[in-house]
């Protein structure tokens, strides 16, 4: 129930003004969030680098309203992108359709991620493009698939509390995309996702299965550590080289883990989110574990 209610709250604009107006909570927002600015983020990013890890940049934003909107947002991830070479950073991008106007045009939307493809292969770097609710996870799919066609560097996210999930493996396999596995962390109904943990971990480990077994490279992004060691077992098993997948996990989220798989050997990227729009992705990642919640509770009203 505090999951649902958190989920709910995080669409509700009346209670995001409220929130990102708090500075205490603008300030808590930073554990998950490394800053509303390109320049805070690119020195996080440079922080995961010397501590042995790969990163993932989002640019926050989501359900733009008009496509000025749209084109400011694709204009922001093209300065990211020359950013990262100028800076030497090891980091790749990562974005949500919604914030590129998918709302308003699927053509328009296309176009504009193909732009940002185009000028990420530019650099040799790679944009993902991230998987949001379920409403959207069969356009995304098919625009990924378009866009693939035409270059090789997007890949996009594939989250196992769908039931329809693994097929859409199979599917994006078949046009050699590269996927990241995550658990999924909208509010969805029974008719379309998994309602119990133990059937979204099963169907985790079956899809993690079929990715590192398809010779591509992809993400395993979890901090879940069971999901982390049938992970490791698998690839061990299979005699899959650490080098051939990495684990991902969020900035802020389970440090420990992070560091203990970089001196295990692991490859791990960090998904580095920043920009003023932070308030959806911040509830969310509350959702995620009662524990942040009580953080976010004794950080609150604590002087």
């Amino acid at each position: 129930m505090l999951r649902s209610t958190l989920l709910k709250l995080s669409e509700s604009k009346g209670f995001a003004s409220w929130v990102t107006s708090n500075g205490t909570t603008r300030r808590m927002a930073r554990r998950f969030v490394a800053g509303e600015s390109l320049d805070e983020a690119i020195e996080a990013a440079r922080r995961c680098n010397d501590a042995g890890m790969l990163t993932s940049l989002d640019y926050l934003g989501e359900n733009v309203a008009n496509t000025t909107d749209a084109q400011h947002s694709r204009d922001t991830y093209l300065e990211i992108f020359e950013r990262i070479a100028k800076e030497g950073i090891q980091a790749n991008v990562s974005c949500k359709l919604t914030q590129l106007g998918l709302d308003l045009n699927t053509d328009f939307c296309q176009g504009l991620v193909m732009s940002i493809v185009e000028f990420a292969a530019h650099f040799e770097n790679f944009l993902r493009i991230d998987m949001e609710g379920s409403l959207y996870t069969q356009r995304t799919i098919d625009l990924v698939k378009s866009v693939r066609v035409r270059n090789p560097a997007v890949g996009t996210v594939i989250q196992s509390y769908l039931y329809r999930s693994e097929t859409d493996v199979t599917d994006l396999l078949a046009y050699g995309c590269r996927i990241r596995l995550c658990k999924g962390a909208y509010k969805e109904s029974v008719e379309v996702a998994y309602p119990e943990k133990a059937d979204v971990d099963a169907n985790y480990i079956r899809l993690m299965q079929m990715l590192l077994s398809s010779g591509f490279y992809h993400g395993i992004a979890t901090h879940d550590p069971k999901m982390i060691a049938a992970t490791i077992r698998f690839a061990a098993a299979k005699q899959i080289s650490k080098d051939d997948f990495e684990f991902q996990m969020l900035y802020g989220v389970r440090t420990d883990l992070q560091r203990r798989l970089v001196r295990d050997g692991y490859r791990i990227r960090i998904y580095i989110p920043f920009g003023n729009d932070w308030f959806p992705y911040f509830m969310r990642r509350l959702a995620e574990r009662p524990a942040n919640v009580g953080f976010l509770v004794r950080n609150f009203f604590r002087k």
